[in-house]
């Protein structure tokens, strides 16, 4: 008996880490850049848009997550033999166009920018290897006055992706005060490199892992709930004391209590005092009107190597439940600080700047959970395509209801069925785009001049109080029969009164 031939199809699948993407999420997506995109520009920021690849060399090796493959990144060799990288962030590749472009620029130079990213990380939960970022930067402004605008800027702008005051808050740190701690406990510069980062980024999980999680990254080290093992920094119990009482102040307190202890603890160091006195005078410039929402919390510390001065970071003030009631954690939705040696890796001299960085996806996503995981969002009006001889007609209804001004308004798509005839079918097409309305126009309808005009949502919600089939037919509770001029003015009633 003849060997049956292996099969050559491609597996259909999706890198771990990466996910596909459809309708409703890209159209909130979208929605939301262009609010925000909106206030970045109202603050002078012009747009860039900057290559997904760019060499490797000029996009340094700054991510925190250094135990991965190519320190984080996904590379590979062009024919040239020089490495690309696709880009981590959108920092690195502006501080590439600004020093390729330094002589032509206006400075200080405002941009902002809006692109996919990709790390080389351990997926997880929420944790996706392909992500979008919406930053605003200002290239040769020194601080603390930059420093303070861009607070501003982030709570306008996450005003108006869609959060409230009160509904986060923008948390204000410096990397030199970490210095000064570093000065402090002895692991100042001359100290090994690489022990300082670890623990900047052990002290960068004191918000997700809390004390008992930071303490073991500290020190020994810690295996996570699947298995994995991170090794410690390896400090003694005294060094890891001082930094959990660092991490630790600040809490409870308003911001001038708090740079008022942190001062008495580690004024005496010079980078203390300077990161001390540049978050007071941050503190001094935010308006009245936002201090609620700009906070000094000395928890923040930013992952990547290349901050400098003032970090920031935004974090939600509300519980966020999935659809069966579960807590659901989103961590940050927004980073960002000043990087003034980033472009002096290819000018060779400093190069003040600072810039924040909006997390889209886990915005997004936490807009979804706060609106309510189980929220119906409509689809487009089907136009039912029941005589195939009939499909200019049909065509018409659609675009008599695409160039109705209020129905274009409030956002109203609609289409024509174009899979076959069969009415059940088509309705159940119509359920599963979410349609709010299906306009059905059979052989019937169309010797009286009508249509018939049926609403969807109502009838899936009647359909769960009315059990009996007979009633159900005898009251259509859902449907209605217009004259076919009446067409446009019918659905529109429909979708206002659900707007209503």
């Amino acid at each position: 008996m003849a060997k049956k031939e292996k099969s050559n199809k491609p597996k259909a699948r999706i890198p771990r880490g990466f996910r596909d993407r459809l309708g409703a999420e890209l159209v909130a997506e979208r929605d939301m850049l262009g609010r925000m995109s909106a206030v970045y520009e109202s603050f002078g920021f012009d747009p860039l848009e900057t290559p997904a690849f760019e060499y490797t060399d000029a996009l340094g090796k700054f991510l925190p997550d250094v135990d991965r493959p190519n320190q984080g990144v996904f590379s590979l060799q062009d024919d040239d033999e020089q490495w690309m990288s696709l880009r981590y962030d959108l920092t690195a590749p502006l501080a590439r166009y600004v020093a390729e472009n330094y002589d032509a620029l206006a400075k200080p130079f405002r941009r902002y920018a809006v692109g996919s990213v990709w790390r080389n990380e351990k997926p997880g939960p929420g944790r996706y290897r392909q992500f979008t970022q919406c930053d605003a930067d200002t290239v040769g402004a020194a601080a603390p006055h930059a420093d303070a605008e861009m607070c501003v800027l982030y709570t306008e702008v996450i005003e108006a992706a869609g959060l409230g005051a009160g509904e986060y808050v923008v948390r204000l740190s410096n990397r030199k005060i970490v210095d000064g701690l570093f000065e402090k406990i002895g692991l100042d510069a001359g100290s090994a490199a690489e022990t300082r980062l670890d623990v900047m980024r052990s002290m960068d999980k004191f918000d997700r892992l809390g004390e008992a999680g930071v303490r073991l990254l500290l020190g020994p080290g810690r295996k996570d709930d699947s298995g994995d093992f991170t090794k410690g920094a390896g400090l003694s119990d005294a060094r890891i004391d001082s930094v959990i009482a660092f991490l630790s102040s600040g809490l409870d307190r308003d911001n001038s209590a708090t740079l008022e202890q942190i001062a008495a603890v580690l004024g005496d160091t010079p980078s203390g005092a300077a990161g001390i006195e540049e978050l007071s005078s941050i503190n001094r410039q935010i308006p009245d009107g936002r201090r609620k929402s700009v906070i000094v919390d000395l928890s923040i510390i930013r992952g990547l190597e290349y901050y400098t001065g003032p970090v920031f970071e935004v974090d939600l003030t509300f519980d966020l439940r999935d659809e069966k009631g579960r807590p659901v954690s989103v961590g940050s939705v927004g980073g960002g600080g000043r990087y003034d040696g980033l472009v002096k890796r290819f000018k060779g001299v400093e190069v003040p700047a600072v810039g924040i960085s909006v997390g889209v996806s886990r915005l997004l996503a936490a807009l979804e959970l706060k609106r309510g995981a189980g929220a119906r969002v409509n689809g487009p009006v089907v136009i039912l395509a029941l005589e195939k001889d009939r499909m200019a007609d049909y065509q018409a209804m659609a675009a008599e209801l695409r160039a109705d001004p209020d129905l274009r308004k409030i956002g109203v798509r609609a289409e024509v069925y174009l899979g076959g005839a069969n009415f059940a079918k088509q309705m159940k097409y119509a359920d599963k785009r979410a349609a709010p309305v299906a306009v059905i126009c059979g052989e019937d309808e169309r010797a009286k001049g009508e249509v018939t005009i049926k609403d969807l949502v109502l009838g899936a919600e009647l359909s769960r109080t009315i059990a009996d089939n007979a009633e159900w037919r005898e009251a259509q509770p859902a449907q209605k029969s217009v004259a076919r001029g009446d067409l446009v003015a019918e659905v529109k009633r429909v979708l206002e009164k659900k707007t209503e």
